[in-house]
């Protein structure tokens, strides 16, 4: 952009730009004010792509999102990040603990699915569910920030782990939420938001979720014919990485005061039904 700044500075009064908006009767526009404009359309042009981060963050992710490869590959961290929930957090919502151990008879699942804002806020209203967490998985160095995962050179993923209790919803329950909140078929992207860390991803934890979850892909790929555009679903189903924590603000958001109720999902409005789910997935297991 520098270049563009500077062309405008340098440029005469009698300018090519000038002389045509003198032509069409247009009035002309002082040299600064014109270079203002500029400015702020140049501004607001960026901005659109960054709708969901927080006011106070907007900028800072748009300067890494454009700008963070040219600082070096990042290279995370030996020891959790400093910004990371405090050890006796509780959660937001729920009032559930941030750490394990967990209360005996609770499950973990983790989940991709897009803004970790997001996924969070549906799963951490769901009955049953004691606790949920967002950070960062799947990808190549410890202890990631949210600006070296935002630079798109650490692979991680954006996720939610959810420790629920099974005797109060089902895994399969949570699997249903998954795929009717948000759209499988849109690799590395969830409506505006691009990039590797917005893809859709089943992270199991035990071969009885990975069989539900590619039993539950099988069914939703059956019904979710002309809503998916002739797109296949991308969601990648594989054992549960490592979970690194997300920076605390990031925590519940969508439940704190003064939250902007941002959600990128774009769900394909296709319902999943799991009835007789689990039960066909004993007999298999029983076969």
């Amino acid at each position: 952009f520098g270049s563009k700044f500077q062309h405008t500075h340098t440029q005469s009064p009698d300018s090519t730009g000038q002389t045509l908006a003198a032509s069409m009767g247009m009035p002309r526009m002082p040299r600064k004010r014109g270079v203002v404009l500029l400015s702020l359309a140049t501004t607001a042009l960026l901005s659109r792509s960054f709708v969901g981060t927080a006011p106070q963050l907007r900028d800072s992710r748009t300067a890494r999102a454009f700008f963070g490869g040219l600082f070096g590959t990042p290279s995370g961290s030996p020891t959790p990040i400093r910004d990371a929930p405090s050890e006796n957090a509780r959660h937001y919502l729920t009032n559930g603990a941030m750490y394990p151990p967990w209360p005996a008879g609770m499950q973990e699942a983790m989940f991709g699915m897009g803004c970790f804002w997001c996924s969070e806020n549906i799963f951490m209203r769901v009955p049953g569910v004691y606790s949920t967490q967002v950070g960062y998985a799947g990808g190549d160095i410890e202890n990631p920030s949210y600006q070296d995962v935002c630079t798109g050179a650490t692979k991680h993923n954006e996720v939610v782990r959810v420790i629920y209790d099974p005797e109060k919803v089902s895994y399969s329950q949570l699997l249903k939420y998954f795929w009717e909140k948000h759209d499988p078929t849109t690799l590395n992207q969830q409506g505006n938001d691009f990039g590797t860390q917005y893809r859709s991803g089943i992270y199991y934890y035990t071969e009885r979720q990975r069989e539900l979850a590619e039993a539950t892909k099988e069914r939703y790929a059956k019904v979710i014919g002309p809503a998916s555009w002739g797109r296949s679903i991308s969601t990648e189903i594989v054992p549960a990485p490592t979970f690194y924590y997300a920076e605390n603000y990031h925590q519940q958001y969508d439940a704190k005061p003064n939250a902007r109720g941002y959600c990128g999902l774009r769900p394909l409005g296709v319902e999943l039904d799991i009835s007789g789910l689990e039960e066909a997935q004993d007999l298999m297991a029983d076969a």
